[in-house]
């Protein structure tokens, strides 16, 4: 029976470096196959854009996530959230095992911030109950993180049994660190960051992390590992740091 996942969380910013000076999208897929995790959440996914495949020579002819799954990750899922005249960009989850179903549900407070939390259940061999994974990408202003964590609290509890596990990963954008208020003390999740060092990791900006944005939450799980990736060649593929964390079913 398998019981140790390996979990990596990233905003990919389009696949662009800081400031969009260059496309690093194949970059980006050598270095997420160096986290070698079994389920990966990614932000800032671009499923479509016009302008950016006449622009660059070597822009993948597949969406982001399929181009960035290959034949690493057999299953994703991807969700639409912003769409514009050149195309879309949303929330991915990349994974090893299959997904046996996936949700996208549209959490934008307002239409200047186009986000969405994209659902997904696995099946794991050997487990009897399906792991349920949620990608999120909240957004900048205190009043929609507000709603977006409620929206969030609220479909956990009607669509995510109780004694399932689960893991809640992505880009908070919690300057304020009100997440945890939600997440550890109504739905008792535990944030693993907070378990190994005693708070949440410093992932941004990826060359010297000094805010708290990037969060895995899970529960059904004890916690052997967590890394911040950050530094080179991080620093030079995103304006975020990669986080992971090595997790054994409990």
């Amino acid at each position: 029976m398998l019981n140790t996942l390996h979990i990596a969380t990233y905003n990919i910013h389009k696949g662009f470096s800081h400031f969009k000076r260059r496309m690093v999208v194949h970059q980006l897929r050598d270095n997420l196959r160096t986290l070698n995790a079994d389920i990966i959440f990614l932000q800032e996914v671009v499923g479509h854009h016009k302008g950016h495949a006449a622009r660059f020579e070597n822009w993948p002819g597949r969406p982001q996530h399929e181009f960035l799954a290959d034949s690493v990750w057999t299953d994703f899922a991807y969700g639409k959230n912003a769409v514009y005249d050149e195309g879309h960009h949303g929330n991915a989850i990349l994974s090893r095992y299959p997904i046996t179903r996936w949700d996208n549900v549209d959490v934008s407070a307002h239409r200047f911030e186009s986000r969405g939390m994209l659902h997904c259940e696995m099946a794991i061999p050997g487990w009897k109950e399906k792991l349920h994974c949620i990608c999120v990408h909240l957004g900048l202003f205190k009043r929609g993180q507000s709603q977006q964590l409620q929206a969030l609290e609220q479909h956990i509890e009607r669509l995510v049994p109780q004694h399932a596990p689960l893991v809640i990963a992505g880009d908070f954008n919690d300057w304020r660190e009100m997440a945890s208020r939600i997440l550890v003390e109504q739905l008792k999740l535990m944030e693993v960051f907070e378990l190994t060092e005693g708070r949440a990791a410093r992932s941004f900006p990826a060359a010297l992390p000094l805010f708290r944005l990037d969060r895995i939450y899970m529960r059904g799980f004890q916690v052997e590992k967590t890394q911040v990736h950050q530094g080179k060649p991080w620093s030079t593929i995103s304006d975020h740091a990669a986080l992971s964390a090595r997790m054994v079913r409990s």
